[in-house]
């Protein structure tokens, strides 16, 4: 699988999560698996994005939406 190719998976599978209102597990899959891929597990996203989630700054779907599908 790709870089490209995981990242989407991850993104799949967490908006999953986000499309029921879980976002406490929307966040938890999404840092999971990102952590599976050599490539991904270092991204500096998921450090902000865990200042972000513990801040509440990520606490309704639409800014978990947004952080997930921001990543590259």
């Amino acid at each position: 699988m790709t870089r490209a190719e995981h990242l989407q998976w991850c993104k799949d599978r967490a908006m999953e999560y986000v499309k029921t209102g879980d976002l406490e597990q929307a966040f938890a899959s999404f840092n999971s698996d990102m952590r599976k891929n050599i490539e991904t597990a270092g991204h500096r996203g998921l450090e902000l994005g865990a200042q972000l989630f513990f801040g509440k700054f990520l606490n309704t779907a639409r800014e978990m939406e947004k952080w997930i599908l921001g990543f590259n």
